[in-house]
């Protein structure tokens, strides 16, 4: 279903070396340009990538819907940096930078599982149940609704009853209003236009509300 390969950087650097100490002084080791263009160039030769991605702090925000449009690309090269980063030049070679978040790790390698793994589990035969993904967090722009199982009451917390209703119009409607009040609560910046949105199915009479959330109802890598 999926080929993953790593590649060594240190194996195109003609002296071992792929750092230097960073031009203008100041603390930490710097990847050098010509050894990472260097190996893009000759991966570049073998195969043709449809975005090579630098994955860096600075970047664009990964997101759900970027995770959708990378997973229909037939082949992706990402670079993952380390130290205090890579040559800025590096920006003229790659197609997109990406970050996973407003926070700094060791390298770009962590960074560079977390894309692979949002893309691979979008691919057709990857997951169990294909559908599951298309009903995760992010995917219509809103956070999942809650998920409930057996036992049906646990320490008095019982699951809600349209759940177990049967009516299938009444139980989406239901995780439509939950799903949106969720993100209302949790993350109201995904939703700052609720205009957008479409209305709910009509529910049924006898559905249940939402449970209020205190409520007993609520439950291929390039590293260095």
């Amino acid at each position: 279903l999926v080929s993953i390969a790593i590649h060594n950087l240190h194996e195109y650097s003609p002296d071992g070396r792929i750092d230097d100490y960073p031009y203008g002084g100041g603390a930490g080791m710097v990847i050098r340009i010509d050894v990472v263009v260097r190996a893009l160039r000759h991966l570049s030769a073998h195969r043709t990538y449809d975005e090579v991605i630098y994955l860096t702090p600075d970047g664009e925000r990964l997101t759900q819907p970027l995770l959708n449009r990378l997973s229909l690309c037939q082949n992706l090269l990402l670079i993952a940096g380390h130290y205090k980063g890579i040559d800025d030049r590096i920006r003229s070679y790659v197609t997109r930078e990406i970050s996973i978040g407003d926070y700094v790790l060791t390298g770009g390698e962590l960074p560079a599982l977390v894309v692979i793994d949002g893309v691979v589990r979008l691919l057709p035969g990857v997951l169990g149940d294909e559908h599951s993904a298309l009903t995760d967090s992010f995917q219509d722009g809103l956070l999942a609704p809650p998920v409930y199982t057996r036992p049906r009451v646990f320490e008095g917390r019982e699951v809600p009853p349209v759940l177990l209703s049967g009516n299938h119009a009444a139980i989406e409607a239901w995780r439509y209003e939950a799903s949106l009040q969720r993100t209302r609560e949790r993350r109201p910046e995904l939703i700052p236009d609720l205009s957008r949105l479409d209305p709910p199915p009509a529910p049924d009479a006898t559905a249940e509300p939402p449970p209020d959330k205190t409520g007993p109802a609520s439950p291929e890598a390039v590293p260095s």
